[in-house]
C-alpha cells in the first residue's frame, strides 16, 4: 500500500480506507505492507492488525510530502518481491510507472479529484491533473470509491471499477473527551474533519453564529497542510464554538454517539467516510447536497445548497427544531448504511479485482 501517511489512522480517509482494508485482507490470508511516513506513524511500529508497516523519511512540507514518500516507497517495492503495488490518491500515482515497467501489477484507487482542492496552487493543480490521468492510463485496474466519480470518468471513456469505502465503528467510547471540553449530552453539533476549505467548515461557525440556540458546536479536526485557514477559523468564532483538535478512537466514538445532530458541509469529497462513521453511530445527518453525500444518504437525507451559508443557517435551525424526527430518519439510514458499506464485502471485491487485474496485465 503506496501512498497514505500510515497506519492506525488518527486522521484522514485515505488511513482509514488502508486500516481496514489492509487488515481485512491479511485476515483473507494475504501479506500486505504498508508504506508509513515517520510524520505521522511512529517509525518503529513495524506491525498493526497483522499488516507489516515500513517507515520511510519524507520531505514533511505540503508540495513534497506525499510525492518524495511514494517515490521512495517504489523503489522499495520494486526489490521487495511484492506482487501489487496498491496506489492511494491521485498525487502518489505520478510514481506508479516505475512500478509498472519494474513488472509489477499496479492497481490505484481514486479517493477524489484533488486537483480541485482549494488549497493547491496552479502549478500543483497542473500536477494532480497529469497524476489523475496517470491513474486512469497507467494501472491494471483503477477503483474509485463513489458511484459519482465512476460516472464521471465512464463518460470520459475510461475503465475504472467502483468499489466504495466502509463503515466501522468502535466498541468502546470514553466519554472523558466529553467532560474535558464541557459538552452535555444531546447539546452540542458536532464536526469532524480535517481544517480545509473544502470541508466547509467555515460556512458551518457562519451559520451557526446566526441562529438562536443553546447548542454548541464541536469542531473535533485540525490543520492539514492549511494552518493559516485553521488560525482564521478559530479567530472568527464566536462563543459556543468549541475546537477539540484531531480525536480518533474511542474519544472520537463518544463524540458522534452523544451528539444531537453531525454536519458535513463539504464542498468536495470522494466517498465521506466521517458520513458514513456519524451513520454507523446514529447521530442525525445534515449534508451539503455535493453527489457523494446524496449517494450515501439518497433521498431520506437532509440537505442544504452546498456554499450557502444562508440556507445552512436556515437548514441547521429546521434541523434543532425537529431533533426527534431526525433521530427516527438516522436510524433507517444507519441500517441501509451498514448493509451496503460493509468492510469485509469490500475486501473480498478487492481481492477479485487484485486477481483481475493480474491476469490482465499477465502477472502471476
Amino acid at each position: 500500500m503506496i501512498g497514505q501517511k500510515g497506519v492506525p489512522a488518527t486522521h484522514g480517509g485515505v488511513e482509514r480506507h488502508v486500516e481496514e482494508l489492509g487488515a481485512r485482507l491479511v485476515a483473507l490470508g494475504h501479506e500486505v505492507t504498508v508504506f508509513t511516513r515517520p510524520n505521522y506513524t511512529d517509525p518503529n511500529l513495524r506491525e498493526y492488525r497483522g499488516m507489516r508497516l515500513r517507515s520511510l523519511p519524507t520531505i514533511g512540507t505540503k508540495h513534497l510530502d506525499a510525492i518524495f514518500h511514494s517515490a521512495l516507497s517504489t523503489c522499495a517495492v520494486l526489490f521487495g518481491g511484492y506482487d501489487i503495488a496498491h496506489y492511494h490518491a491521485i498525487g502518489p500515482c505520478l510514481t506508479s510507472p516505475l512500478a509498472r515497467l519494474g513488472g509489477k501489477c499496479v492497481v490505484a484507487t481514486i479517493h477524489g479529484q484533488d486537483w480541485r482542492r482549494d488549497k493547491w496552487g496552479q502549478v500543483a493543480g497542473s500536477m494532480l491533473r497529469l497524476a489523475e490521468a496517470v491513474a486512469l492510463r497507467v494501472p491494471a485496474a483503477t477503483i474509485v470509491v463513489s458511484r459519482s466519480l465512476a460516472e464521471t470518468y465512464r463518460q470520459a471513456g475510461h475503465r475504472v471499477d467502483y468499489i466504495p469505502n466502509g463503515i466501522s465503528v468502535e466498541a468502546e467510547e470514553d466519554v472523558s473527551v466529553l467532560e474535558e471540553f464541557g459538552l452535555e449530552t444531546g447539546n452540542y453539533i458536532l464536526f469532524a474533519g480535517r481544517l480545509v476549505p473544502e470541508k466547509g467548515a467555515h460556512y458551518l461557525v457562519n451559520a451557526y453564529q446566526s441562529i438562536d440556540t443553546d447548542q454548541l458546536l464541536v469542531i473535533a479536526g485540525d490543520s492539514s497542510m492549511s494552518d493559516a485557514y485553521a488560525e482564521e477559523l478559530r479567530e472568527d468564532a464566536a462563543d459556543g464554538v468549541v475546537f477539540t483538535g484531531y480525536q480518533y478512537g474511542p474519544r472520537l466514538a463518544a463524540l458522534f454517539k452523544h451528539a444531537s445532530l453531525f454536519v458535513l458541509p463539504s464542498d468536495l469529497e470522494g466517498l465521506p467516510i466521517v458520513l458514513l462513521e456519524a451513520l454507523a453511530y446514529g447521530v442525525p445527518v445534515l449534508a451539503s447536497d455535493i453527489p457523494p453525500n446524496a449517494e450515501v444518504l439518497g433521498d431520506r437525507g437532509t440537505y442544504f445548497s452546498a456554499g450557502d451559508v444562508a440556507d445552512l443557517t436556515r437548514t441547521l435551525g429546521e434541523c434543532i427544531e425537529r431533533r426527534s424526527e431526525m433521530f427516527r430518519v438516522s436510524h433507517e439510514l444507519r441500517e441501509t448504511a451498514v448493509a451496503e458499506y460493509d468492510w469485509d464485502v469490500i475486501a473480498d471485491a478487492t481481492v477479485a479485482l487484485y486477481q483481475k487485474a493480474c491476469k490482465r496485465d499477465g502477472a502471476r
